[in-house]
């Protein structure tokens, strides 16, 4: 039975591998947004309460 000859597959189950761990993640770091997030400030923005009539 030649699935179970593990010479063939065992070689492409380790270069694909070392394609995912090597080649792709150097690719995914690299990759630059369009637009830079701005960090916010600390403190809450003022918010004015309502002054409905609740009757």
């Amino acid at each position: 039975m030649p699935q179970l000859n593990p010479a063939p597959w065992f070689t492409i189950l380790i270069f694909s591998w070392m394609i995912f761990l090597i080649v792709i993640p150097p690719k995914v770091m690299a990759h630059t947004f369009p637009y830079e997030p701005t960090p916010q400030s600390a403190e809450k923005p003022k918010t004015d309460s309502w002054n409905w009539p609740w009757h």
